[in-house]
């Protein structure tokens, strides 16, 4: 039941008798399926025969209902042909069912996949885009895919690699329609030797020797389904003084427990280990059914069912005994004891029993409460995952320390470990308590949680393609609940991604979105609704931070009329607020876009704004870089004189600053200046003082671009550049190099950053 249960492992171990060893007990019987796959590898395609080798990998299907051992079966003939060297980069797997019954969407999959491959998935990429991507990854590799549970043709057909290194095991209910050339392995019951055998495992091989006739009735009763018969081995297990006739009698006997319409053989053996269940582990083993994904740990269970952590890894370890619950495949290596234990699973023939006892045993209100308390638990988790990345000392730090000991981390990597170990199951709790809708203050209180782990751990640009998803689940809670400040800001992070991705025209859309959700008539918050810790932005700051956003990706098109036009709607609220540092930084900004496009008195005028702001506040530097760059426009108008003096009035600014570096910057400009103006004495001065100052022993270091956007800091830069090589520096016409071009391009780019978090 492990929803995309994406592990990569290398060949599996060798025992003697050749048993592979995969973490369990050896795989018993089914010889004669494993030789018709063997045989259906070997064999030439359709296509090869016919002289035209399919551009695609090998597809081998296992097919056969749930509790057929079709998935293990699967998993064996994998593991042999990892053994045989031939697919040295591993084993994939996918799974391709929800607990549930719902496909999962192929571009969930196949993000997983490139997860699991080590390739970064596009924030944000459609179903085509990932599907490619993956084509791409596994170009050239020589990997075993196993898919698990496939619902379709179609669905199966979209993840095949055009690689025919690569082969695909895929386990299905039956034929699957749409794939070419594939024939299915049929799954049933298993032979009678390979059926006892199981048996032996968990009655002992006393109690079948002693009676083997009860033994092959019992083998019977179970249908020879490895489920069934791993059930029944489990409850034999768990009454070690019962006999193998005792438990052929209470599987023919209904008893009060929902299940005895329940007639089947499997359906019987889960009511036998079920009988075995005091009624708190039969609870928690019933509400593992709202596991999200299918995957539970101690804290799971203990939070599902309000009891303690140690009763509930106890509780896990009886069920892990019996057979109702399995460990995670392939779950890689802990970096430190996890007091939850280890990752458990579900079996996916199980699920539909689970749900029919769920249903019959408990309250909706106590299923919701259930919900809540998992949800409120897993937050706590993630608010100490992020807290362990403080420093020591801070506020979050000293909230970590007061946590219970099994809710803490013990280092960053650990914390991180648990991050991505679970990182499966906590977006599909996400995405689970969106869609029921009845739990929308913890959905929000869990997204923002896990969005700001994620960001702790592995960075806004690593964590982009997870935070896309998650803003889109904020987006659909604050759509739901009428919060158009949540709205903003999801579309305004979403909006931010697109661009990172190229989609500007999307992006566009999402801002004048949250634009429209900012108007002030339609700015409100729901009584008692939480508020992030980071908080959220009222209707001028989102206002302003839309409209800048807007601003930044016309500049992103090369539109610089309609981005100036929306620096300056930006600034206006900006002036509005008398936020003076934004005031600053949009009069640069919008003074690039201006000389981009050519509007010399507008750009002259906005640069002389930005620096009267700068000198408001305080910063010397970056009022020297402002003149440095309306010096610049008039250059470009044509006024060399002029921009002599307000480059020499920048100069004397940038010495009371103590900027060297940009000291020397400005007299390498002024030298340029000089020499076009025919003053060869001033010029060779300013270049003796230029070499001087930018002299290695005397370097302060590069100038950190300013609070101006760096579109200033970025020009007097390149100005050093230029005048030391001796090339003249002219307007971006076309008759020239671009400084303030690329300038103003990179400030618009830097003008996208996550204010606020959703």
């Amino acid at each position: 039941m492990t929803e995309q249960a994406v592990h990569s492992t290398g060949p599996a171990r060798r025992r003697p008798g050749g048993e592979t060893d995969g973490g369990g007990p050896a795989f018993l019987g089914r010889t004669r399926e494993l030789a018709a796959l063997r045989a259906d590898l070997e064999r030439a395609g359709l296509d090869t025969l016919a002289g035209r080798p399919a551009p695609r990998c090998r597809v081998l299907l296992v097919a056969g209902r749930p509790g057929t051992g079709r998935t293990a079966l699967a998993e064996r003939f994998a593991a042999e042909c990892l053994a045989t060297g031939d697919y040295p980069d591993g084993l994939l797997r996918a799974r391709l069912t929800d607990p549930g019954g719902l496909p999962v969407p192929t571009e969930r999959t196949a993000r997983d996949l490139l997860a699991a491959l080590g390739t970064a998935a596009p924030a944000g990429a459609d179903e085509d885009e990932l599907t490619e991507a993956l084509r791409g990854a596994l170009a050239g590799r020589r990997a075993v895919l196993l898919f698990d549970d496939v619902c379709s043709g179609e669905q199966l057909a979209d993840l095949l690699p055009d690689n025919r290194g690569c082969l695909a095991l895929a386990v299905a209910r039956g034929p699957l329609t749409g794939v070419p050339d594939v024939r299915p392995c049929t799954v049933g019951a298993i032979e009678q030797d390979a059926a006892l055998r199981l048996l032996v495992r968990g009655a002992g091989r006393t109690r079948v020797t002693v009676d083997p006739r009860a033994a092959e009735r019992l083998a019977e009763a179970c249908a020879h389904l490895p489920a069934a018969l791993v059930l029944a081995g489990g409850w034999l297990a768990a009454h070690p003084d019962a006999a193998l006739a005792d438990a052929l009698r209470r599987m023919a006997e209904p008893d009060d427990d929902g299940l005895a319409e329940i007639t089947d053989p499997l359906g019987r053996a889960f009511r036998l280990a079920h009988s075995a269940l005091p009624p708190p582990a039969a609870r928690i083993l019933r509400l593992l059914a709202l596991a999200p994904a299918g995957v539970a740990d101690a804290h799971t269970a203990a939070a599902l069912a309000g009891c303690s952590l140690g009763a509930a890894r106890t509780t896990l370890r009886d069920l892990t005994l019996l057979g109702l619950v399995h460990p995670v495949p392939a779950a890689p290596p802990a970096v430190s004891e996890e007091p939850a234990g280890p990752l458990l699973t579900l079996p996916g023939c199980l699920d539909p029993l689970l749900q029919m006892l769920l249903d019959r045993r408990e309250r909706p209100a106590e299923v919701q409460l259930a919900r809540a308390r998992l949800l409120e638990r897993t937050v706590r988790r993630l608010t100490a995952c992020r807290a362990v990345t403080e420093p020591p000392g801070s506020p979050a730090r000293s909230w970590l320390s007061g946590l219970p000991a099994s809710l803490r981390f013990g280092s960053r990597a650990a914390a991180a470990e648990w991050l991505e170990t679970r990182l499966p199951s906590l977006l599909a709790a996400a995405r689970l308590v969106v869609a029921e809708g009845e739990l929308d203050t913890l959905a929000r209180r869990l997204i923002a949680a896990l969005t700001s782990a994620l960001s702790a751990h592995r960075g806004t640009e690593a964590a982009a393609p997870e935070l896309y998803r998650l803003h889109e689940l904020v987006l659909g809670v604050a759509d739901r609940q009428r919060l158009p400040r949540e709205r903003a800001a999801a579309l305004l992070n979403l909006g931010d991604l697109d661009v990172a991705g190229g989609r500007l025209q999307l992006a566009l859309d999402r801002y004048r979105s949250a634009l429209e959700a900012l108007r002030p008539d339609g700015d409100r918050v729901l009584p008692g609704a939480p508020v992030p810790a980071s908080g959220l932005p009222g209707t001028e700051l989102g206002a302003g931070r839309a409209l800048e956003s807007i601003a930044g990706t016309y500049a992103e098109l090369g539109d610089w009329s309609r981005a100036a036009d929306w620096y300056a709607r930006a600034l206006s609220t900006a002036q509005s607020r008398r936020d003076l540092e934004a005031e600053a930084r949009l009069h640069g900004r919008m003074a690039g876009a201006l000389v981009c496009d050519a509007q010399w008195p507008e750009a002259l005028r906005a640069w002389r704004a930005a620096a009267a702001a700068h000198r408001r506040r305080g910063d010397a530097r970056a009022q020297a870089r402002a003149l440095s760059e309306a010096a610049r426009v008039q250059e470009y108008a044509g006024e060399p004189e002029e921009s002599m003096r307000l480059c020499l009035q920048a100069l004397r600014i940038a010495e009371r600053s103590g900027d060297r570096r940009l000291e020397g910057a400005l007299r390498l400009r002024l030298a340029d200046g000089s020499e076009r103006l025919g003053r060869l004495v001033d010029a060779a001065g300013h270049r003796e003082k230029a070499a001087r100052l930018l002299a290695p022993d005397g370097d302060a270091g590069p100038p950190d671009g300013g609070a101006d956007g760096g579109a200033a800091g970025s020009a007097a830069g390149s100005a050093e550049s230029a005048a030391s090589s001796g090339a003249p520096v002219r307007a971006p016409d076309g008759t020239g190099g671009s400084a303030s071009s690329t300038a103003a391009t990179d400030s618009a780019r830097s003008s996208r950053r996550h204010a606020y978090e959703t």
